[in-house]
């Protein structure tokens, strides 16, 4: 289509699809990507597969996380000659863990009107099976691949009380949950698979038992997502957290043990003296009895006082 001046911009359609039943889709959405001029996919053959299904016949464009960026300029130019453009992800709402917020941000800033067209999303749809709290979630998405970035950001959200949603494939599930173990204890979680399809499975436990149960199996398959419970500070606390927190610190060489034991009893809502028994189990294992002997007994007094 070649643009032409003078004619009304075309309006680009956020549209959400199913995360497995073809069938979970919503009227609104179906008119839309027959009406549009473009429809523009993450990938054109599984996007092929969705409207051969509902008999619709469209023009389709590939936008996908490797080309989004230089798919821009022109998706831009078919909205300014006054195309319509719908764009879609393999599965769920586009921009939320799939590629698409930057062609949103184009658009808005070339003052195209961008309209939702709200339908499935898979942390919803676990969540709203899951009976943990949904008053308050946080969706996180897919961690970083990279083992440091990942344990940092777990060790960000220790303390984080609202329930957690996470996306992870098939491959690093099973060494993610062990990585939350480590950090968090084996809090509550629920495990999502293959949600709306014929082999739909929902895993609920302590994340140990869950891990136990996929460890058993030849192999894990599918789309997951995993929801964990957030930190409750008044329930049981994951002496592996604090004896991490108590490592970090110890490491810094900046605290005496009864400071130490003071501001991670404040953080973690547990008593002093618990955590400076932990201390002081840890320094002991790191650096041998006489290295400490000369202060601990202040310390002790400090601590009970």
């Amino acid at each position: 289509m070649q643009e032409q001046p003078g004619l009304e911009k075309g309006k680009l359609y956020i549209v959400a699809t199913p995360i497995g039943n073809l069938d979970d889709i919503t009227l609104r959405a179906l008119n839309i990507l027959s009406s549009a001029d473009w429809v523009a996919a993450e990938d054109t053959r599984h996007t092929g597969k969705l409207l051969s299904h509902h008999k619709i016949s469209a023009s389709l464009v590939s936008c996908h996380e490797h080309n989004e960026q230089e798919r821009i300029p022109g998706l831009i130019r078919k909205l300014e000659a006054g195309a319509s453009v719908a764009l879609v992800s393999d599965a769920g709402t586009p921009s939320v863990s799939d590629p698409g917020y930057r062609l949103v941000k184009a658009a808005i800033e070339r003052g195209i009107t961008v309209i939702p067209i709200p339908g499935v999303s898979a942390a919803i749809t676990a969540l709203s099976v899951s009976g943990l709290p949904t008053d308050h979630f946080l969706f996180i998405g897919f961690p970083p691949k990279k083992q440091g970035k990942r344990l940092a950001q777990l060790k960000r959200l220790a303390n984080e009380t609202a329930t957690l949603v996470f996306y992870e494939s098939p491959k690093r599930i099973l060494s993610f949950m062990e990585e939350i173990r480590s950090v968090m204890g084996d809090r509550h979680g629920v495990l999502s698979r293959e949600m709306t399809k014929h082999y739909e499975e929902f895993l609920r436990g302590p994340l140990s038992q869950i891990f136990e149960t996929l460890r058993d199996r030849p192999s894990v398959k599918g789309e997951l997502t995993l929801l964990i419970q957030g930190f409750e500070k008044n329930g049981d606390v994951p002496m592996e957290a604090v004896a991490q927190d108590i490592r970090e610190k110890l490491a810094s060489g900046n605290f005496r043990l009864s400071d130490l034991s003071k501001q991670i009893a404040k953080k973690y809502g547990i008593p002093r003296k618990k955590v400076y028994e932990e201390a002081l189990r840890i320094q002991k294992e790191q650096a041998g009895d006489s290295c400490f002997a000369n202060d601990s007994s202040a310390d002790m007094e400090n601590v009970n006082a």
